[in-house]
């Protein structure tokens, strides 16, 4: 129990540094449905893998980003995480360039929506 609790607040305090209010605009939106899978997004994605030493959040998010990019299902979060990229100090265009390099991988379509998604942040965050 002490080991999930740590799992837990290392998860959350990791989430609130990455995402801001966005990641817990997600949490919150689950708690009247799936409060367990809430905290699996703590504990796993943020407790577990965001917090090993291997990678900075920098790095991360942009694997992230181009990850969600490609898969071209996950629009949701590929927003937050675009927002998180800004977060922990990508620029607009390094943004823009990981989306263009996902149009060689994944392909245009793919690509292009992450665009729009990304120009929609920007507009939302006045970058």
């Amino acid at each position: 129990m002490t080991q999930d609790r740590t799992r837990l607040e290392r998860g959350k305090r990791a989430l609130e540094e990455i995402d801001g209010d966005a990641g817990q605009r997600v949490i919150d939106a689950l708690a009247d449905i799936a409060p367990d899978f809430a905290t699996l997004l703590f504990e796993f994605p943020f407790g577990d893998i965001y917090s090993r030493p291997g990678l900075n959040y920098r790095d991360r998010e942009i694997a992230t980003i181009a990850a969600l990019t490609a898969l071209g299902t996950a629009t949701p979060q590929l927003k937050v995480h675009i927002e998180a990229g800004l977060n922990v100090g990508i620029t607009r265009d390094e943004i823009v360039e990981i989306l263009m390099q996902m149009a060689v991988y994944a392909g245009f379509p793919a690509a292009l929506n992450g665009m729009f998604v990304a120009k929609e942040v920007f507009a939302e965050r006045g970058v």
